[in-house]
């Protein structure tokens, strides 16, 4: 289990790299319940969208950098907030990379901010910051704190 005593400014989080797959586009904008032709008819996307093939939706994209988050935090890490900003369509045969670097650490509260970069190739495809309660020690769960004590 991570706490904010094992993070510092500047480090880096692991490296994930995920191959997209036409299944990886479909499955997450089924999931979300988003019918946009553009994420599961490649005819639909290629012709009228005017794109080389179906894309990632931001709902999926938003989970994808969610489960980053929380493979770096572990159970008990709480997303506080969370901004992205697509750069670039994502489709089936990129593989995604993503980064992270802490950029501020509040050890007395638990939180950590970091910045995010979803690349493809040499492209950013996805920017992002973003704001995680994390145990301030062993005994300190952010999914207990309430009120004064959550506040991202």
């Amino acid at each position: 289990m991570i706490t904010v005593k094992d993070v510092s400014v500047g480090d880096s989080l692991p490296v994930l790299e995920l191959p997209v797959t036409a299944r990886t586009v479909v499955q997450g904008a089924a999931s979300t319940r988003d019918w946009q032709p553009q994420h599961h008819d490649h005819a639909w996307a290629t012709t009228r969208a005017g794109t080389k093939d179906i894309f990632l939706n931001t709902p999926n994209q938003a989970g994808w950098i969610e489960r980053y988050l929380t493979d770096w935090t572990g159970a008990r890490g709480r997303l506080g907030r969370m901004k992205f900003r697509m750069r670039r369509p994502v489709f089936p045969g990129d593989t995604l990379v993503f980064k992270g670097t802490v950029t501020a650490v509040d050890a007395a509260d638990g939180w950590v901010d970091l910045d995010l970069a979803l690349t493809v190739g040499d492209e950013t495809a996805t920017e992002c910051s973003a704001r995680v309660a994390i145990p301030r020690d062993t005994d300190d769960n952010p999914w207990n704190r309430r009120g004064d004590d959550w506040r991202p």
